[in-house]
């Protein structure tokens, strides 16, 4: 072993739900100090414009969904493993929390596999922001006894005894990739004897000027989105915590269209 290659670290950072200032010190300082910053396309560019060394070279290993190849899992395994053997400081940047539905193992597999230090730097996942933003606790008191964080999209494979335990558990549930496929989360729901007029909130882009937060009830959901879209990133958020946003919304974002995220 080389001593370029024993100097050189890997860093797996998340960075947040979106707002550039809510991000670890830890991140920070680790932006500071990087030779190479690895970054998916759900990480704010603020983040790295406002944060990195100028002279920091800047890679986007982003994807656009579950279903897009546009940046292969093993593609982003090279091209850490690639810059962490050239002994340098490489920044990996995921949205959110970097262990929170993520491919870290993945990556974490071929850091180990070529004998590469590294560390890992937790953020703050989505479903803290997103619910913190809109005014949501998922766990107020009298409302949930607790939160299930999980996944929705065409390749969830759940089973009839999982759906009937969520329709019928008195719990917050955190849905991270289900928007798009938000009015077939609810009717499953409410095909397993989920309660009509529970509550549910779609919030978009959360923690950013552009948040929106979008509320509406299981039975109703079908027929106030129909045909509509919702912008990357979004989180579902199903149980009667959703109700409180009326009533504590704080969070007043400034822009109504638009994305702060970007393909770089």
């Amino acid at each position: 072993m080389n001593t370029d290659r024993r100097s050189g670290k890997v860093i797996l950072a998340g960075a947040g739900p979106g707002d550039a200032d809510l991000i670890t010190v830890r991140l920070q300082k680790c932006l500071a100090q990087a030779d190479v910053i690895i970054t998916d396309r759900l990480v704010n560019p603020a983040i790295i414009s406002q944060n990195a060394r100028k002279d920091a070279e800047i890679l986007f290993a982003g994807k656009q969904g579950y279903n897009d190849s546009s940046y292969s899992q093993d593609e982003v395994n090279d091209l850490i493993v690639e810059h962490g053997l050239k002994g340098k400081i490489v920044l990996r940047l995921k949205g959110g929390d970097i262990a929170f539905y993520s491919n870290v193992l993945d990556e974490l597999e071929s850091l180990v596999q070529n004998n590469i230090p590294f560390e890992i730097i937790p953020g703050i996942t989505a479903a803290s922001g997103a619910s913190a933003f809109a005014g949501i606790p998922l766990t107020a008191r009298n409302y949930a006894q607790s939160v299930q964080i999980l996944t929705f999209n065409p390749n969830s494979r759940y089973t009839s005894e999982k759906w009937k335990q969520l329709a019928n558990a008195h719990e917050t549930l955190v849905f991270y990739m289900a928007a798009k496929n938000v009015i077939d989360l609810a009717e499953l729901l409410l095909r397993y004897t989920r309660h009509p007029e529970t509550p549910l909130a779609v919030v978009e882009q959360a923690t950013t000027d552009y948040q929106q937060v979008h509320t509406t009830t299981l039975q109703k959901c079908a027929a106030d989105f129909a045909g509509k879209s919702f912008m990357s990133p979004s989180l579902v958020i199903v149980g009667e915590v959703a109700s409180l946003h009326q009533k504590f919304a704080w969070f007043h974002p400034t822009e109504e269209t638009g994305s702060v995220f970007k393909d770089i």
